[in-house]
C-alpha cells in the first residue's frame, strides 16, 4: 500500500524569485515537510471556487495559515486592522473542509485553519486580541512567534496526542476563536485564549492556534497521517 496523500491549502499572493515579481500560488516548506516527514505524500490546493471533488483522491487535510480571514463569514464588520479579504481562499477552504468532514477525512487546521474550522461550525473571531489588552502576548509583530504556554483539557484528543496537560507553544496571530460554534474548546493559553479545538463527531478533526509546522515537536502531524492511513 502506498502513502497516504495530504492535501495542503495554499496561498495566492504577490511572490519574487529569481527574477520574477508575480502573483503566484505557495505554501511555506515548512507545512510540506512535517507532512513528508510523517510518511505522506503531499497535494498542494490552490484557492478554486466549488471544486471539492479532489478531496476524494485524498486521504486527508491540512488547513494552513495565512492572512485573516472576512469577518462578514461571521456576520461581522471587519475591524480596521483585519487583513485585505482573500475572498476566493476563505470561500474555498471553508467548502473543503465541509467537503473534508462530509467524507469523513482527518482534518488538521492550524492557526487561521483552526479560526476556518470554528467559522464553518457556527462560530466567531476575536478580530483584535490587543484591543482586549490580555496578560499573554501571542504575537510580538507581524512575521514574528511568540512564546507561552497552553492547557490542554484532560481526556481530549489534543492532550492524548501530545500526552499532557500543558505545553508550551509558539504563536503569531492577532486574532483568535470567540466562539467555537458547535466544536468542543480542548485548549486555552493563560488568558483563556482558545488554543484548541476538536470535533468530537469526527474520527479526527483537530484545530490548533499555534504553528506547529515551524516547531520540532512531529506530533500532530504523525497524527494526521497515521488517521489518514486508517
Amino acid at each position: 500500500m502506498g502513502r497516504p496523500v495530504i492535501a495542503i491549502t495554499t496561498y495566492e499572493e504577490p511572490a519574487r524569485w529569481g527574477a520574477w515579481d508575480q502573483r503566484a500560488v505557495l505554501v511555506p516548506t515548512s507545512y510540506v515537510g512535517k507532512v513528508q516527514e510523517a510518511g505522506a505524500r503531499v497535494m498542494l490546493l490552490p484557492p478554486d471556487s466549488g471544486d471539492t471533488d479532489v478531496l476524494e483522491r485524498v486521504d486527508g487535510l491540512l488547513l494552513t495559515g495565512g492572512p485573516d480571514i472576512d469577518a462578514r463569514l461571521y456576520s461581522q464588520v471587519p475591524h480596521e486592522s483585519a487583513d485585505e479579504p482573500r475572498m476566493l481562499r476563505d470561500a474555498a477552504e471553508l467548502d473543503l473542509y465541509r467537503r473534508a468532514r462530509d467524507l469523513g477525512l482527518p482534518v488538521l487546521g492550524i492557526c487561521r485553519g483552526l479560526q476556518l474550522m470554528a467559522i464553518a461550525h457556527g462560530g466567531s473571531l476575536v478580530q483584535n486580541l490587543p484591543d482586549l489588552a490580555l496578560d499573554t502576548v501571542h504575537r510580538h509583530a507581524p512575521g514574528t512567534y511568540a512564546r507561552h504556554e497552553a492547557r490542554l483539557a484532560e481526556g481530549s484528543l489534543i492532550a492524548r496526542l501530545l500526552g499532557t496537560g500543558s505545553i508550551e507553544v509558539n504563536s503569531s496571530h492577532h486574532q483568535c476563536v470567540a466562539d467555537p460554534g458547535d466544536l468542543t474548546a480542548t485548549g486555552w493559553a493563560a488568558d483563556d485564549t482558545i488554543e484548541v479545538c476538536e470535533d468530537a463527531s469526527a474520527q479526527f478533526a483537530v484545530g490548533v492556534q499555534w504553528h506547529p509546522e515551524v516547531d520540532e515537536d512531529p506530533r500532530l502531524f504523525q497524527a494526521l497521517v497515521a488517521a489518514a492511513s486508517r
